[in-house]
């Protein structure tokens, strides 16, 4: 059993900067896939994220030089950093582990809410 916790989330205002936290407990030996995703009020999650196995990072198109994933492998937690921060960034961000033991794992999420 995994057990993900997002953490770092808030009331911001537009073109401050946030850290998102992702906790990772449980049954694992060594550092999986994360991803992260948001969803916004009455929109689909959408991927926006992803750390693979090796370190190897993506941001998608629209987010990338705004927002960076990293990982510190000490403290099992995988790091969304949030920069210039927008309206539209408003959403619930969520962590996720693919294919981890045949399932995927998700976090509770956390709110961000930034303020024009």
């Amino acid at each position: 059993q995994v057990q993900l916790e997002e953490s770092g989330g808030g009331l911001v205002q537009a073109g401050e900067s946030l850290r998102l936290s992702c906790t990772i407990s449980g049954s694992i030996s060594n550092d999986p896939a994360v991803h992260w995703y948001r969803q916004a009020p009455g929109k689909r999650r959408e991927y926006i994220a992803r750390i693979s196995v090796t370190g190897v990072t993506n941001v998608v198109n629209s987010l990338r030089g705004r927002f960076t994933i990293s990982r510190d492998s000490a403290k099992n937690t995988v790091y969304l950093q949030m920069n210039t921060v927008k309206p539209e960034d408003t959403a619930v961000y969520y962590c996720h582990i693919p294919r981890l033991g045949g399932r995927d794992y998700w976090g509770q999420g956390t709110q961000v809410t930034v303020s024009s």
